[in-house]
């Protein structure tokens, strides 16, 4: 395999580039800016020939395209900004692609917010759950999947859409939500903010968790057993309450603290229950997670605790 990670430097890039290169890969990426690293490749998504003139020379056999925004609260104050790069950008590469000489397999990462506001009824989301996406950024990523399917279905471009659920853990920025739980706390454990309260959205909806790292194992057997033009989603089938994940992360420290709702942090609409079917992935890799969500939330906090 060389593969090449579109947005190689965000969260999920470096867990994928070490699970591929574990597994014997070559490894090459893209970022928006300049990298000292030789095998990473300044790219604008926007521009279809520069894209294609990196396929020319990398020669890659998958591209695992993860570059985009991914915050779904900042989409509502970034609506053309999200539509336009997770949408336009997922198509520049794959015109770049039904362009390029050889055989590569794409696989396009969507997300589990596609789904949006499941029928009464559903209790878990399977590949054929209708999506109703709530967010823009939701939308987004159900526009990718249905973009996607035209590009196979009218090209015959070997690509394979991937809807992960909430994937966590160390190295995650602040705006996802156990990120933002996990630094308020560890700030509190290290003394280094005036007060122990910390400030939060909705505590009331519950989702589905896996750790990056199972994750990224996912993405490698889709890669290497997935069926083209398929969609596949990669989560554990588990609903977690997120005043849950808040009390584990308290528990971590000795400190007393206060909890603050702050209506800033309450996106315009909320999807209340999310959670997922993974039976298609498993039937056909017998991938399923292998990290216990309380070993991935002792894992983000203690890198929180070492970076202040």
């Amino acid at each position: 395999m060389r593969a090449l990670i579109t947005g190689i430097n965000g969260f999920v890039g470096p867990y994928l580039q070490h699970q591929l290169k574990a597994e014997g890969a070559e490894v090459y990426g893209t970022t928006r800016r300049q990298s000292s690293c030789k095998e990473i490749y300044q790219l604008n998504l926007k521009n279809q020939d520069h894209i294609l003139r990196l396929l020319n020379k990398i020669k890659p056999t998958h591209i695992f395209h993860l570059a985009g925004l991914s915050n779904v609260k900042e989409s509502w104050s970034n609506i053309s900004e999200t539509l336009e790069t997770n949408t336009i950008g997922t198509i520049n590469v794959l015109e770049a692609v039904k362009k390029y000489k050889n055989h590569v397999r794409v696989l396009t990462i969507g997300s589990s917010e596609e789904y949006g506001k499941i029928s009464d009824g559903i209790y878990k989301t399977c590949e054929k759950t209708p999506l109703n996406p709530l967010s823009p950024y939701g939308t987004s990523k159900a526009a990718v999947s249905m973009i996607t399917q035209n590009y196979h279905k009218g090209y015959g471009v070997d690509v394979i859409h991937i809807r992960p659920f909430n994937h966590i853990g160390a190295g995650q920025k602040k705006g996802f939500v156990t990120a933002d739980f996990a630094y308020q706390v560890a700030m509190i454990a290290k003394e280094q903010t005036d007060s122990n309260k910390i400030t939060v959205g909705n505590l009331a909806s519950f989702r589905d968790f896996t750790d990056v790292r199972d994750i990224v194992r996912a993405y490698h057997l889709l890669a290497l057993k997935g069926f083209s033009g398929e969609i596949y989603n990669v989560c554990s089938g588990m609903a977690v309450k997120i005043e849950e994940l808040l009390n584990t992360f308290i528990s971590f420290s000795s400190k007393e603290i206060t909890i603050n709702v702050d209506p800033e942090k309450l996106r315009p609409s909320e999807v209340p229950h999310l959670v997922g079917d993974c039976t298609k992935l498993t039937e056909l890799t017998g991938w399923e997670p292998a990290i216990p969500i309380v070993n991935s939330l002792q894992d983000i906090y203690q890198d929180w605790i070492d970076q202040l």
